[in-house]
């Protein structure tokens, strides 16, 4: 930092944005020919260059949080606001979820049977997989909370116990899930039920599978002892994301699984 007259960082050219978006691209139009015609060979390749290009990004990152010492007070306040605005940008796309599913679960059309759930549609039971799923991720919101607690106070290995927790707790509920579907007596061909079911959880369930990796990744650097009582603002974005998509859990399975059903 003796070089640089300010306090901010100023980034060094990096190709990770350009081979992300490549990566998007191939996972994109790899989705496409998998659903019409079965290949899979651009999907494999767009799936191989996201994960590259996550984990050399990621460790680029920790090289100038960790090592360089890049991310200066200033530094920290600009990833905070960046944080709060993606999570903000995070609720307006489940927004456009639960607003598809009340427009149509609140005044249904003639061609459900003017009726919620749709004639035909035998919804799940709330209070079997779901009420446990919630119950998981409200736990695992616990742990992430100790973890970062016992990171504040410079307590390495609680903050090591409760960590891993969480992630086992994140992996849990996504094969709850997994199994979940595997034996719902509805797809997401029947219908606007189906639809709206199926991908307000489906993305949310996509969102504990990033949010497990987040949380993973934080793990590992905790492990190697990368956080400090007062340096460890990646875990404190993963625990923000992981609120967060506490929270939308709780409305999924109020709105979709307990008054939808």
């Amino acid at each position: 930092m003796a070089h640089q007259a300010h306090a901010y960082h100023m980034v060094d050219p990096s190709p990770w944005p350009l081979t992300g978006a490549l990566a998007a691209l191939l996972l994109t139009s790899g989705l496409a020919l998998w659903f019409h015609l079965n290949k899979t060979m651009i999907l494999s390749l767009g799936l191989i260059l996201m994960l590259l290009t996550m984990f050399q990004w990621w460790r680029d990152v920790v090289r100038e949080a960790t090592f360089q010492g890049h991310h200066t007070i200033p530094v920290q306040k600009g990833l905070r606001f960046g944080m709060i605005l993606f999570i903000t940008s995070e609720v307006f796309f489940f927004i456009g979820f639960f607003w598809a599913f009340y427009n149509a679960s609140l005044s249904p059309a003639v061609e459900v049977g003017q009726l919620w759930p749709p004639a035909g549609i035998l919804p799940l039971n709330p209070f079997e997989v779901p009420l446990l799923n919630t119950a998981v991720l409200l736990a695992s919101g616990v742990t992430v909370t100790w973890a970062h607690h016992s990171i504040m106070e410079g307590n390495h290995k609680e903050a090591l116990q409760s960590l891993t927790l969480t992630v086992i707790l994140g992996l849990y509920f996504t094969v709850l899930q997994a199994m979940e579907y595997y034996e719902a007596p509805f797809t997401i061909a029947d219908g606007i039920y189906g639809t709206t079911f199926f991908v307000a959880t489906g993305f949310h369930g996509l969102h504990v599978i990033i949010g497990s990796l987040f949380l993973f990744a934080c793990l590992f650097r905790l492990a190697f002892y990368h956080f400090t009582t007062a340096h460890h603002f990646g875990f404190e974005a993963a625990a923000w994301y992981w609120h967060f998509v506490d929270v939308v859990w709780l409305f999924l399975y109020i709105s979709i699984y307990w008054w939808g059903s």
